[in-house]
Order: C-alpha cells, then sequence, then structure tokens
C-alpha cells in the first residue's frame, strides 16, 4: 500500500447511527452501538476494530504464503477484544486476541515455518494498535494444529 492517507466519512443518521462512507465504488456501511446506547443495527466501533486487526492479519498472513506460490485458502479470522475497565473505570479494548485457520493442512503448504515468523510484521493496522493494545495471534491449520 502506498503511504497516501486514508479518509472515512462518518454521517450521523439517527441517535448512534453512522453511514460509513470509504469513498467512491465502495459501498456504505452503518455503524451503531449496541442497545442500550444504540439499536445494534450495524457493527459497533469495537467491533469495526476487530474486524481491522483480523482482515490485516488475514491479508498479510495469505500475502506471504502467495509470495512463495502457496494456496491457502479460505483463511478464517476469529477476532476477541477483551473489555474491562481502566485505572479511571472507563471501559476500554485491554488486549486484543486473533486466531487465524488455514484452509489445508500445514503439510500441504511449503516455507510455512518461514511465513509464520515474519507476517505479522507487515500487517500495517495490528502493528499499529500494538503500540497501545497487547494483541496476540495463533495460527491453525485446518485440522486444528497449533501452527503459531
Amino acid at each position: 500500500m502506498a503511504s497516501d492517507n486514508v479518509t472515512v466519512r462518518l454521517v450521523q443518521q439517527k441517535d448512534y447511527q453512522f453511514e460509513v462512507s470509504f469513498g467512491p465504488g465502495i459501498p456504505a456501511l452503518r455503524a451503531d452501538e449496541p442497545p442500550p446506547l444504540g439499536a445494534g443495527l450495524g457493527p459497533s466501533p469495537m467491533q469495526l476494530l476487530a474486524a481491522a486487526v483480523g482482515n490485516c492479519l488475514s491479508d498479510s498472513l495469505l500475502f506471504a504464503l502467495r509470495k512463495f506460490k502457496q494456496q491457502p485458502e479460505p483463511i478464517q479470522c476469529e477476532v476477541t477484544c477483551e473489555v474491562g475497565r481502566n485505572e479511571q473505570r472507563r471501559l476500554r479494548v485491554l488486549a486484543i486476541r486473533a486466531t487465524l485457520t488455514l484452509g489445508v493442512p500445514a503439510e500441504a503448504l511449503e516455507h510455512l515455518e518461514r511465513v509464520l515468523t515474519n507476517f505479522e510484521a507487515y500487517c500495517t493496522v495490528t502493528q499499529s494498535i500494538a503500540q497501545g493494545i497487547p494483541v496476540s495471534v495463533s495460527v491453525l491449520d485446518a485440522q486444528g494444529a497449533v501452527l503459531k
């Protein structure tokens, strides 16, 4: 990705519902807080944060494997944000856990150890967030074997 800035636009629709626009040709989405604050009619900011981490990690892993002409598809990722209160008793994301699952057994992929050692370093979003929130990453193969 180039070093250009990224801009999204949010416009309030009703209460805590915001239309999030990403730019020409990209469908907008509606974000909303869960009840009782909002109506839960779209992903919450915390869900969007988790999605950004998971998407970036998945992209980085896929890119790294494809550099070696490997086919790990379909990759899946589950991200959990641990939510708790800070010293001021305000809700915060205290930690993020991501589990990526490859679509094939580990034996089907070459250079896997090298990829697993390096792919996280290229994940712009996760590395940026990890400067303020601890992020742990696990990788499993299609048979559930823990690879990382």
